[in-house]
């Protein structure tokens, strides 16, 4: 990049200069955060938030915030999003490579070996087990993620009110999530200037001096954005061109052409789209069946990384499909690719400028809106995890309800780790399935 864009990620690497960790360490974290970042996106933001802000204190609570608002007005993985972000704000360019790379990386690879064991081992009643198991601590994860998220960001009384509104019209008026988002932000921005339209108390500890001189000239916002553009286009078209020409066109071209798509109307998380991909690959294309389809969203819930990451099992089942073990490794990658590269787009290209704008009080209080109608999306999430793992055709699980509870308190003692109450919820399933 010119030296003017290297100066925008410069000032993105040095506002927390005092807390900033070498790469090194900060690499160590990413690879981490990639094998325990179970949960979901509640619970993955959660992880970022205990770790980035508050024990390491890499970057402050409004930083992350002003992550989080960005990465959730965005199509694709919020929390794998999130995690470019910070990678970027700590280190700039190849920060947020790493770390949005590293999100994604131990994830895929297991849900490619897990599309192999349905594949040969559907039956096996041992990872059914350790599902039930997992699944209500999941919930925990999440309903742990809204109470710390929801009590840092709701902090007056209009955001309260608005993400309580937020998820009503989520839950109840089946409202788009996009029209949520926009419309919190529009509500943010009419009220900046009245005394009680403030949706939060401060200025998100942004420092008004240090983005000055990020340039808002339309020339170098679009030079910036048609670099970026340029290598992202580049890295998705040769690996496709490659096994398009040297392996065919079939299950390639239509992998490319359905989840390319899928990767920019992706607002709302991996529930907003998975309607239109199961639709696709079990009617269209007749990649998987209907119940193979359900086996792939309960591993992408059950494992670390994105529940968008059920994209990959999906490729993986298209593969083999197609010609056996060979291809289905092929499109499975090829399907993690085009449906992750848009976010690096979107982090590498836009943050600076996100950044940038948040000096301003018109749109730190805009992207407060939105921060508290994210609150009530999540509490949306928490029920719906809720019902899925706790209730069974309108019969509530006592046993998976006293795990959840079981769950959320050892969260809320914070002696046990993320991934050793996963562990303990899978141990416990397992245990259910001997006993019954």
């Amino acid at each position: 990049m010119n030296n003017k864009h290297d100066e925008v990620d410069r000032l993105g690497a040095e506002e927390s200069a005092a807390s900033v960790p070498s790469f090194g360490e900060a690499s160590r974290y990413w690879v981490k955060l990639g094998f325990i970042s179970f949960g979901g996106p509640a619970g993955q933001i959660a992880m970022m938030q205990s770790e980035c802000v508050d024990k390491r204190r890499w970057i402050d609570q409004g930083e992350f915030l002003r992550g989080l608002n960005y990465a959730m007005l965005l199509p694709g993985p919020e929390a794998q999003q999130l995690a470019a972000y910070i990678g970027w704000r700590l280190h700039g360019v190849r920060g947020a490579l790493f770390a949005g790379i590293s999100f994604i990386i131990p994830g895929t690879i297991l849900m490619m070996l897990l599309a192999w064991l349905v594949i040969t081992q559907s039956d096996s009643s041992v990872v059914k087990a350790i599902f039930s198991g997992v699944k209500p601590v999941v919930v925990a994860i999440i309903m742990h993620a809204l109470w710390r998220i929801g009590s840092k960001a709701c902090n007056t009384v209009l955001s309260i009110s608005l993400a309580i509104v937020a998820f009503v019209a989520i839950k109840f008026w089946s409202v788009p999530f996009p029209i949520v988002i926009l419309s919190s932000g529009v509500l943010g921005l009419i009220l900046a200037q009245s005394s009680w339209g403030k949706f939060t108390d401060s200025n998100h500890g942004v420092s008004l001096d240090v983005y000055s001189n990020v340039s808002f000239k339309t020339s170098d916002i679009l030079a910036r954005w048609v670099l970026v553009t340029f290598w992202v286009l580049l890295i998705g078209a040769v690996p496709c061109i490659f096994l398009i020409v040297g392996f065919g066109s079939e299950p390639f071209l239509d992998i490319v052409k359905l989840f390319t798509s899928a990767a920019f109307v992706t607002f709302g998380g991996a529930y907003a789209v998975l309607p239109y991909i199961a639709d696709a690959s079990v009617a269209t294309y007749a990649w998987l069946t209907p119940a193979e389809m359900i086996n792939g969203l309960a591993l992408a819930e059950s494992t670390p990384g994105p529940l968008i990451l059920v994209t990959t099992y999906v490729g993986f089942f298209a593969g083999w499909k197609t010609a056996g073990l060979t291809f289905a490794f092929l499109a499975a990658c090829l399907t993690t690719l085009v449906t992750f590269l848009p976010s690096f787009l979107f982090i590498i290209a836009g943050a600076p400028y996100v950044e940038a704008l948040q000096k301003r009080a018109w749109a730190r209080n805009s992207l407060g809106a939105i921060t508290a109608a994210v609150v009530g999306v999540i509490f949306n999430l928490a029920v719906f995890f809720g019902e899925a793992a706790l209730i069974l055709d309108g019969q509530v699980i006592w046993t998976n309800c006293v795990i959840t509870v079981l769950a959320i308190a050892l969260l809320f003692i914070g002696r046990f780790s993320v991934p050793m109450i996963v562990g303990f919820g899978a141990i416990f399933g397992v245990i259910l399935e001997v006993v019954n």
